[in-house]
């Protein structure tokens, strides 16, 4: 119960001296610095929190497009009993939605000659209803996402535009590469074109085409094999599934997401690294500006320390009243810079149409005063309408990442520049004055 007390004591002193030091430094040189180091804290935990949640919108939408449309979270194949298997998925609460599909690659010909290398996928005609994830990726540029003939087709609009195909007309899949029992090259595998569509991936844009899984069997061939393509309410949670899933059907061969376009996912995973490594450089600099003016608060009070010390005081409680001022510092400039990452992040689409507009009335202006005839010809700059289309998506666990390195940055240099009270002796400051 004393030690408590004497904690408690502790504390309380630490601050009651803290803010007297605090009303001292409202004015001059030393406010000045703090009120600084505040700001660089405050726009470097804002500039943080809406670089790495733009770069999470951009690369997510990548991210979705692949495992929504092309790879699911968990493919598997080898299934003895498709119906057992079936049933088990649809009875996992984790699990949301089963798709059977049959794909092979294929060169599409258009009624026009023009030829181009597509994936062709059979899938079930109701997939747009029992796959939310997929409906809400499959954004239809022309005509509608329809299988219910065997004879339907849907195209990716790059494929479409490469091969010059267009809704109502027809594409012969000259060659595929399905199984043994059907021909590698034919003229009989003549499709309509029912529906276009795009997604957030190019290269799903480029390759993809869809027909029904009546039209997959039949021209695919008997021993084509069948795949499952799962997805479960949490992507991040593959591999505790997929372990789960050999327990149950050891036969089964399961292969999560992360196995299907490694190249890209790790090209985006530096990509992020490298610039959260760049952007956290910022409280680097912001770090060595707190630790400079701290070191020369310090020699400023060496007066105040040696009077503390000479009353009682110990050098750690003193050290820790300028720890404590790192902290009020970080903390003042950690939770405003949070507050106006959340709030632009939010209004993400608002700020860079706002941002669009000020710099075309500023070149405006300027235009005006210099050159007034080359003025009507000035425009908006349309990159911010694409950077404004982007959404930016926050994680919490990144955010407070970042907010707790800005306290921790303030707090860190605070204790590397109050190391040198321990130095201090009350002789000889007493003897110095």
């Amino acid at each position: 119960m004393n030690k408590r007390r004497n904690v408690f004591s502790s504390l309380k002193w630490i601050n009651y001296v803290s803010r007297r030091f605090n009303k001292v430094d409202r004015s001059g040189r030393t406010a000045v610095t703090s009120n600084l180091s505040s700001l660089g804290v405050c726009f470097g935990v804002l500039a943080l929190i809406v670089v790495i949640s733009v770069m999470n919108g951009f690369q997510m939408e990548f991210i979705d497009a692949i495992m929504e449309v092309s790879s699911y979270h968990v493919r598997a194949t080898e299934i003895d009993d498709i119906d057992e298997f079936t049933r088990w998925c649809e009875e996992d609460r984790n699990v949301t939605t089963v798709i059977p599909f049959y794909e092979a690659q294929g060169l599409m010909l258009s009624s026009s000659g023009q030829e181009g290398a597509a994936l062709v996928r059979a899938i079930d005609p109701d997939v747009m209803q029992k796959d939310a994830g997929f409906d809400r990726e499959m954004k239809m540029v022309s005509g509608d996402f329809d299988l219910s003939d065997e004879t339907s087709i849907v195209l990716g609009n790059d494929l479409a535009t490469s091969i010059g195909a267009r809704v109502g007309g027809t594409v012969t899949i000259f060659a595929l590469s399905g199984s043994s029992d059907v021909s590698l090259f034919s003229n009989q595998r003549s499709f309509v074109v029912k529906g276009i569509f795009f997604t957030n991936y190019a290269d799903i844009n480029n390759a993809y085409s869809f027909i029904s899984l009546d039209a997959g069997k039949r021209n695919f061939g008997e021993s084509a094999r069948e795949v499952l393509g799962i997805k479960i309410k949490d992507s991040n949670r593959d591999s505790a599934f997929i372990s789960k899933l050999n327990q149950k059907f050891p036969s089964v061969k399961a292969d999560s997401w992360r196995s299907y376009n490694r190249a890209f996912f790790g090209a985006l995973r530096v990509e992020k690294n490298m610039l959260m490594l760049m952007v956290f450089l910022i409280f680097v600099v912001v770090a060595i500006n707190i630790y400079n003016g701290m070191r020369r608060m310090v020699y400023e009070r060496r007066e105040e320390i040696a009077v503390l010390t000479a009353l009682g005081s110990s050098k750690r409680n003193v050290q820790a009243v300028f720890i404590y001022k790192g902290f009020v510092t970080g903390i003042s400039g950690a939770l405003p810079g949070l507050l106006l990452g959340l709030l632009v992040c939010v209004n993400m689409r608002k700020v860079f149409l706002f941002l669009s507009k000020a710099q075309y009335y500023v070149q405006y202006f300027i235009t005006m005063i210099l050159s007034p005839s080359n003025a009507l010809m000035m425009q908006e700059n349309p990159m911010f309408r694409i950077y404004a289309s982007i959404p930016a998506r926050m994680v919490f666990s990144e955010i407070i990442l970042i907010f707790f390195f800005g306290i921790f940055a303030s707090l860190s240099a605070s204790w590397f520049a109050s190391r040198q009270i321990l130095k201090v002796t009350v002789a000889e400051v007493l003897h110095d004055d």
